[in-house]
């Protein structure tokens, strides 16, 4: 065992600050989940979660607090992501859906549809194509105009004539206006695979960023008063060879007022790792090298103690769902289990869901099949 994964494991768990959580069941059967967003969709100030299924025909919301399963839309294949935005802000949401997925590029024909309510977001939803962008693969929203009226980026995993295992090839990055739905071109720059899109004002400037992981590492993408686009490294990722190298998902977060990044590295990888500035450089710590097809890295202030923890979830064997506390009096980070082997985590969010003012979790398992959310109860008594 290394020595930074001794350090990790070895640690006394008071040391921690760590919270208590309890596993909620929402939903089973959940063939191939893949992707779980959190949105209200009924409008009556509770977040619910909407569940993709690549496995299945049926997109499908589960209702605040009873968890109640609604049908939106059916007759899809292979589901991969989806993403809200409200552009008429009656407060139902619309719902922005990748499907016809496939990693390899000439398979995935890559439809990007909009979803709208007929007033009753627990009746069949309609269903319009707004694209086709081969491997079309992570969606979300990103006020990039700093106007409040956010607009969808799409990032699809390859470009169009990439082949396994190296997909070298130049991969797109779009958005598409709502109301408009067309697809404008951010860059054609990164090269190679990207699997991890996270949005954030990086630069303090009003306008929302992009960062993207992928083959080449962590790239940062920020639109000028022009229009146009600049992008930049962040950091390369893992530094071994090609198609072993760089970064597979990546959250931002905070040790207080130091920004931080944590990445699953390198592609559907092993380890999870923490990012900090050190003069102009992003040092690279791996706090954990256990993982078996990691997938899905967020980041929140669980504890209430001012520093962002880590949740990252893994889907290869023994697949779980773990969560890192900072301990800053021996500068280490400190793994505790959310789910030990019940959850096959594909994508994690966080948010409070049961309105107490705590950060909860809820993830999406692919071999488990199953939707599942973990209370926070808050710090364990000493």
């Amino acid at each position: 065992m290394n020595q930074v994964l001794f350090s990790l494991l070895a640690l006394p768990l008071l040391a921690a600050q760590p919270v208590r959580f309890v596993e909620h069941t929402i939903a089973t059967g959940l063939k191939g989940g893949y992707h779980v967003a959190v949105a209200d969709l009924n409008h009556d100030g509770k977040p619910d979660l909407i569940a993709l299924a690549s496995g299945m025909p049926e997109l499908v919301w589960y209702e605040n607090p009873g968890w109640q399963r609604h049908v939106i839309a059916t007759g899809f294949s292979h589901m991969i992501n989806c993403v809200t935005v409200d552009p008429d802000r009656d407060g139902i949401p619309e719902i922005v859906l990748a499907s016809d997925f496939a990693n390899q590029a000439k398979d995935s024909v890559g439809i990007v549809s909009v979803l709208r309510h007929h007033g009753d977001p627990r009746g069949l939803w309609d269903v319009k194509e707004i694209d086709w962008l081969s491997t079309s693969h992570r969606l979300r929203t990103a006020d990039i105009y700093g106007n409040g009226k956010p607009v969808v980026v799409n990032a699809p995993l390859t470009g169009a004539t990439a082949e396994a295992p190296d997909y070298r090839e130049h991969t797109p990055l779009v958005f598409y206006r709502p109301g408009v739905w067309k697809r404008e071109y951010i860059s054609r720059e990164n090269v190679g695979l990207v699997h991890g899109l996270y949005i954030l004002d990086w630069d303090g400037d009003g306008r929302d960023d992009i960062l993207t992981a992928g083959f080449e590492g962590i790239h940062l993408f920020r639109m000028a008063s022009d229009g146009k686009w600049t992008r930049s490294v962040i950091t390369p990722g893992d530094p071994a060879p090609w198609p072993k190298s760089g970064t597979g998902d990546v959250a931002v977060g905070h040790l207080g007022r130091e920004r931080i990044l944590a990445a699953i590295e390198p592609w559907h990888g092993n380890q999870v790792v923490i990012y900090r500035l050190r003069g102009k450089q992003w040092q690279r710590e791996v706090i954990d090298a256990t993982l078996v097809d990691g997938h899905t890295v967020q980041m929140a202030d669980f504890n209430g103690d001012g520093n962002d923890e880590v949740v990252a979830g893994y889907r290869g064997q023994g697949h779980s769902v773990y969560i890192y506390y900072y301990d800053g009096a021996s500068k280490r980070w400190i793994r505790h289990t959310v789910d030990n082997g019940g959850m096959a985590a594909a994508t994690c969010a966080v948010t409070d869901l049961n309105g107490d003012g705590r950060i909860d979790i809820a993830c999406i398992g692919a071999s488990t099949a199953n939707l599942k959310w973990y209370q926070n109860l808050g710090p364990a008594k000493p």
